[in-house]
Parts: structure tokens; sequence; C-alpha cells
């Protein structure tokens, strides 16, 4: 990998991190009670959530200028990570022994995949 494609790929993998918080808010958003539809959908969680989701398309179409796109698995995967490591912080979501290993794999797979 050519060293100046390194700050575009960190702000690619900025950006999934980005997402993942946004459907991590959006989940959270989801499983409050709220006294009418309007204010559903309307609330700062929600407008929040989706203000994140905008952003990280800005800086993914950033990254994306200078990658090749052959290298988006690269940090597209990182998707998982996160959104395992938000699930237990926010959710209290179990990490079983499965979901390591899984984890594992996806990790050793964009090491081999960059390498």
């Amino acid at each position: 990998m050519r060293l100046e494609l390194v700050p575009f790929l960190l702000l690619g993998i900025l950006s999934v991190l980005i997402a993942s918080l946004s459907q991590s808010l959006l989940k959270w958003e989801s499983g409050r009670e709220h006294t009418s539809l309007l204010r559903e959908y309307l609330n700062p969680g929600v407008i929040g959530g989706y203000g994140l989701l905008a952003l990280s398309m800005l800086l993914t179409m950033f990254a994306y200028r200078k990658l090749p796109l052959s290298m988006t698995p690269a940090f597209e995967s990182f998707s998982y990570i996160f959104v395992t490591i938000f699930g237990a912080l926010f959710f209290h979501e179990r990490v079983t022994k499965k979901k390591l290993l899984a984890l594992g794999l996806i990790v050793a797979g964009i090491l081999l995949f960059t390498l």
C-alpha cells in the first residue's frame, strides 16, 4: 500500500466509525417510548443519528477520491467490529466466544487483504 493513501484509509475507517455510532443512536432511539408519531421521528436522537449518517457519507466520498475501490472492503469491514463494541457498551449485548472468533477472522482477513 502506498504511504500517501494512509490518511484516506484512516478517513474511511473514521467514516465507518461514525456510521456505526449513527446506527447505534438510531437503535437506541427506536427502543424508547414516544408520545406521538411526530416525536418518534422528529427528536434530537433521530435527527442526530441521520446527521451522523450524512457526515459519514461525506467522509466516505472524500476517502473514495483517492482510494482505489479494491480497498473498500478493508475499511468497510471495520463496521462489524464497531457495531459489536457499541452493542456491548450501549445495549449490554453479550459478546460470545463465537463473536470474538468471527471478529478475529475479520481482522485477520483485513490484515491479509491489505498486506
